[in-house]
This record gives C-alpha cells, structure tokens and sequence, in this order.
C-alpha cells in the first residue's frame, strides 16, 4: 500500500452549489457529466505550489499559453470504485503517478512530488465521494493532467505549467467485440518519438486513420511499427494481446509502446494463474499464418476503460479474418473474471494493487 504520512497543505474551497442531485445514475453519458470539484496546483519560479481543491469550473488562459502552440501537456486516465466492502478504492495509482512522471521526463514538463500527486488525489475523491456510482461496474473516472500554461511565443520548455486532476462518474463499460484493422500506411508513433508518452500530439495524430478505417467498416486499427509495418504495436488506444496455441504473446513496450497499467497487471496476473506469456515482437506475418491455419484463438485490446476488449475480427491488406466467439476465450475471459474480483475485494488482493481512499 502507498504511504501517504506526509502531510502537504492543501486549501480547499468547497462548492456553495452542489450538482449531485443532477446525477442519474442509471443514465451516465461518458465523459460529459463532471464532479463538482477539482484539484489544481501551479509550477512557478522552480517550484509546484499553491494547492487548492476548487468548485470544477472553467479556466483563465493566455492566448499565447505555450501549450496551445506547441502541445506541451500529458495526462493520465484513472479510477475510482465502490468495492463489495462498500470501500472506495483505486485501482494502482502509484504506476499512474509513475507514468505521469516519464511522460514528464520526455515532454521536458518539470516533475512533482509524489505526496502532492496522491494526496491532492485522494482528497478531491473523498470530498466528491458522493459523485462515486454504486451500480455495479460504473465508477469515477478521474482525469490527472499537466500542461504549459505561460503565455510566451517560442520553441522552447515553458517555465510555468498548471496540474490539474478532475473527475466524471461514469457508468458500466459494455463492449461489443471490434473489428479491426492493420495499419500499413500511417503511424503512431516512430522510434525516438513520444510514443511511451500520454501526451496529446499522440492521439490528434491518431484521429484521421482511425477515421479512415471506421469508413471502411473497422471500429479502429492495429498499430504496426514506423519503418516497415512488419510489427504490431498497440491497438487503438490501447495494449494489445494474442493467444497462439494456449500461449499469451503481448509486444514489449519501449519508446513506441505506451507502459499500460492494465498490460501490466494482467502480464502478472497470467503468469500467477500458470499461463505461458511471452513479451516480445510480434509480427504481422505471424498473427495472419496463425489465423490461416486456427492457432490464434483469442486476440484482444487491453486498456483501463474496459479492462479487455475483444477483438472479433483483424483486417490485413484488404482481407478479413474472423475470431473464434468470445464466450469459447477460456484465457481472457479467465483473466477478466479474475482481475475482476481483485478490484471488487471478492478475492484476496494478493499484488497489494488496491488503495483504499
């Protein structure tokens, strides 16, 4: 469990006009619906200061804030959810914070402590725990990000940045298998790029192939490698996983693969459960011959939106190869159950991933 003894101070301005009996808990649109509050701090003159919790409202930019030009911002994507102990908890935070501090590193955005990360976190959850849905599998998405706020024209790292952490209930995440296709023209992200980054030039960049593909019938693509296309990368947004002959093959992440949380865990929680999993590259060539002749019986997106999303059917070069049904998946629909009751303490939490809020 995360330690959180060091006490920060931080000034919290609680909403005189609360939203909450707006709230339908049985009809959540994703993404528009906000808490009341959030979490704010602000990088000047070489340091993160001012910590304040405030009612969720607009903001004060400069037109010539820096991230507007030149896209100096990051995020992270997170949640929070009522266990079966009627406990609010998070799922891992301190990879997010993690996370948050490499995408810091590549986006030349300066580094913050990580008391200042999870406590102003935890204290916005549990001043809006009321915003936390108690039906089951909907939750508190929470939204930690940080980006150039300095007004100041110029190619160069700016020396102020707002962080800033909001949150939005959400409801359960259904998901229909996807179809899917390989990309062969565009790219993510190449190497040497900010493809191990969250930051937003990666998925505006993302927008139009995927765009394409949708017109052609896809639900989104397989990202390959920049110089050949020979590799698999990632899967729309997300990790991606096969099963060949019994076997999880997921590709490394490195500095065109994000580090996914999920990927992560579910890697661990595989080979705690006996499966064979091997991290390594993954070709093209390889997952159509395994298709071909009825090896790969399971391809599926892993992410922090639904946990797993099944890939019913792969695309390449203009010829469709459909999946075997996803109620026959006995490895990914096992990891999903178990991964499951972790999260909602039916089972013991033996990695120690759940923090309590």
């Amino acid at each position: 469990m995360l330690s959180t003894d060091t006490n920060i101070y931080i000034d919290v301005q609680p909403t005189q006009n609360s939203r909450i009996d707006t709230l339908d808990e049985n009809n959540i649109p994703f993404g528009r619906v906000f808490s009341d509050h959030m979490f704010i701090a602000d990088y000047k003159d070489g340091a993160w200061t001012d910590l304040k919790i405030v009612p969720y409202g607009n903001l004060s930019l400069s037109p010539a804030a820096s991230t507007l030009h030149y896209s100096q911002t990051i995020f992270e994507g997170m949640k929070a959810f009522y266990n079966t102990k009627d406990e609010v908890v998070l799922f891992r935070p301190e990879e997010n914070y993690e996370r948050l501090m490499r995408s810091c590193e590549r986006m030349c955005i300066p580094k913050m402590d990580k008391e200042i990360f999870m406590q102003g976190l935890k204290k916005l959850i549990d001043i809006d725990r009321k915003w936390v849905p108690k039906i089951e599998g909907s939750s508190l998405y929470i939204r930690p990000f940080i980006f150039a706020s300095e007004g100041f024209l110029g190619v160069r790292p700016a020396e102020e940045y707002k962080f800033i952490i909001f949150t939005c209930p959400v409801g359960a995440y259904y998901t229909q298998p996807v179809r899917v296709k390989v990309e062969t023209e565009f790219v993510r992200a190449a190497s040497g790029g900010t493809g191990n980054a969250k930051t937003g030039g990666n998925y505006a960049a993302a927008l139009y192939p995927a765009k394409l593909a949708q017109e052609q019938g896809y639900h989104q693509l397989i990202w390959t490698d920049a110089k050949e296309h020979k590799f698999i990368e990632e899967s729309g947004t997300m990790n991606i996983m096969f099963v060949i002959n019994g076997k999880i093959l997921t590709p490394p992440t490195g500095d065109t693969i994000l580090q996914g949380i999920t990927r992560k865990s579910l890697v661990l929680l595989a080979k705690d459960l006996g499966y064979e999993v091997e991290e390594r590259p993954v070709s093209v060539a390889e997952i159509e011959e395994a298709m071909k002749n009825g090896n790969l019986t399971e391809a599926f997106g892993v992410g922090t939106a639904a946990v797993i999303s099944q890939i019913a059917a792969i695309g390449i070069e203009g010829k469709d190869y459909d999946l075997p049904a996803v109620e026959t998946r006995k490895i990914s629909n096992h990891l999903l159950k178990e991964l499951k009751a972790i999260r909602s303490a039916e089972i013991e939490d033996r990695f120690d991933w759940m923090e309590k809020v």
